[in-house]
């Protein structure tokens, strides 16, 4: 059985929101939560504003993660869109994956994507797709 990672439907719904209010560039962000729950995203700007890659700048990584621990939120995963192609992770993707524990979640812009978010482990230079359970909270 595949691994898995749990996060809200808000939580979805906003990663996609985001991913599409700008399709022709790649989002970004951080995921946070409690009890391995993702129940927050941190945005970030992309400082390549790029349709095929990403990056934070490391003043609003710094911001993002100290953000976290105020809150006293976990850091649980790491979010981008790929507004082209497969929301699979890119070799870049696979190379730039320094937060083994974190899920990486890459989304997809298109309407018609058939997975429009997918959750990966990255890890080791291998990437294993993770199961979704998408969690309803009150």
């Amino acid at each position: 059985m595949a691994r898995s990672v749990r996060i809200t439907r808000a939580a979805v719904k906003e990663l996609l929101a985001e991913a599409r209010l700008e399709p022709a560039f790649e989002c970004c962000g951080l995921l946070a939560g409690r009890d391995g729950l993702i129940t927050t995203v941190l945005s970030a700007q992309n400082a390549l504003a790029s349709p095929t890659a990403f990056d934070i700048a490391p003043a609003e990584l710094f911001q993002l993660f100290h953000r976290m621990r105020r809150l006293r939120l976990d850091h649980l995963g790491i979010y981008h869109s790929h507004p082209t192609g497969e929301n699979a992770p890119s070799r870049r993707d696979v190379a730039s994956a320094y937060y083994p524990d974190a899920a990486y979640f890459i989304l997809s812009p298109r309407l018609d994507a058939a997975q429009p978010v997918r959750a990966f482990s990255i890890r080791d230079g291998r990437a294993e797709e993770l199961q979704i359970r998408i969690v309803d909270v009150s």
